[in-house]
């Protein structure tokens, strides 16, 4: 593995997870607010979803290239 793809991959998550605060930020204030008060179990169901996403568009990328 290319140390150069994990990095950009790295880079490439700061850039998605800045767009949110950076256009909006009042509505990410209140976001995280309301993550807060989550109970564990369903911040567990919502961290495995969003895994499963990130892998399919992984392999969607993997497949198309």
């Amino acid at each position: 593995m290319m140390w150069s793809i994990l990095i950009t991959a790295i880079g490439l998550l700061f850039v998605f997870e800045g767009i949110l605060p950076f256009l909006s930020p009042r509505f990410w204030r209140q976001l995280m607010q309301h993550l807060f008060i989550q109970s564990d179990r369903m911040l567990r169901v919502m961290g495995f979803i969003s895994m499963l996403i990130g892998l399919a568009l992984v392999c969607i990328a993997h497949n198309l290239y």
